[in-house]
């Protein structure tokens, strides 16, 4: 196990939070039909309540099959973007293109929540996630990180679910997998673009989870003893120490909600469940056989999980 169990535990269990998050805020945005009682016959007919995106980004009328090569090129073409950005180190453009898209996708999940409890909840729903995205950019610390990421995925998910089938969102499984295999293990641009991310912009698109040693945090121990009613030097103040970080991948977060938001639409919530948990072994079974000092693709152990789920529910549910 290349973590500490109770760093590999957590990492899981904001893996299985934000998937059932996610769940939420994709069926929130999900057409439902309510019953009413026609005054002029007596009868109880059925109407179609649509729940669209808020900010004009509903696509809920567009054709899923048609959009399935534009989202595959759009996928590929926001990673060429972000490979280039970072090739060239444009940090404030980064910068300003994760700030816009994580105030984006913290909106629509904040928009899910307030909808049916305040008089404006568009505009309430920005007035949460700027902020949250500005402190996440600019003055980032561990806790905010991490706590945006749960709702950042679902937010993201909310669009996509829409304009998939459950053919195209597995078609697009392998794909990612076969795109994650070779960014890892062949060409390493995974291990560049989140080395790049936490050490020259101070930012992670995933979770993280940094820990020291027992003699690192001993050593910060006795310097802050030292120095607590003192000025620290700044010698000592600039200390670098060697602090471990548990990573895990927006990708291998999202994915998994997609696929799970697209079988609930189309099947309902067991086979939604079953991909979640299926999922959530599949990194289970990748944490458990890493390797300290290896770097791993995580998408292929999930798809193969969420295959096992959904092969599960085919089977005996």
């Amino acid at each position: 196990m290349k973590h500490k169990l109770h760093i590999t535990a957590l990492l899981l269990g904001m893996f299985l939070l934000t998937q059932f998050i996610g769940l939420f805020v994709v069926n929130s945005y999900a057409t439902t039909f309510e019953s009413f009682t026609n005054a002029q016959t007596g009868e109880i007919e059925l109407i179609e309540v649509e729940h669209p995106l808020p900010f004009g980004l509903d696509n809920s009328n567009e054709d899923p099959t048609q959009n399935f090569v534009s989202i595959i090129f759009a996928f590929f073409f926001a990673f060429a973007i972000i490979f280039i950005l970072i090739k060239y180190k444009w940090k404030y453009v980064i910068r300003a293109w994760f700030f816009l898209v994580i105030s984006l996708a913290l909106s629509i999940s904040f928009y899910s929540i307030f909808r049916n409890s305040l008089n404006n909840p568009s505009m309430m729903a920005l007035v949460v996630a700027i902020p949250l995205s500005f402190y996440k950019i600019f003055k980032p610390n561990v806790i905010i990180h991490n706590l945006t990421e749960l709702l950042i995925y679902p937010g993201i998910a909310a669009v996509f679910v829409p304009i998939l089938t459950p053919i195209s969102i597995i078609i697009l499984l392998f794909l990612i997998s076969i795109y994650d295999m070779w960014a890892v293990w062949k060409s390493g641009i995974m291990q560049k673009m989140a080395k790049f991310q936490m050490e020259e912009l101070k930012i992670f698109g995933g979770f993280l989870i940094p820990s020291a040693s027992a003699k690192v945090k001993a050593q910060m121990k006795k310097i802050k003893l030292k120095y607590e009613n003192k000025k620290m030097p700044m010698k000592i103040k600039n200390k670098k120490f060697k602090v471990n970080i548990a990573i895990l991948g927006g990708g291998d977060v999202i994915f998994p909600i997609i696929t799970a938001g697209v079988f609930y639409r189309s099947f309902g919530m067991m086979a939604a469940l079953s991909i979640i948990f299926g999922a959530l072994i599949g990194l289970s079974y990748l944490f458990a056989v890493t390797k300290k000092g290896k770097a791993y693709p995580a998408m292929p152990y999930i798809t193969a999980g969420i295959l096992l789920g959904l092969a599960f529910w085919k089977i005996l549910l």
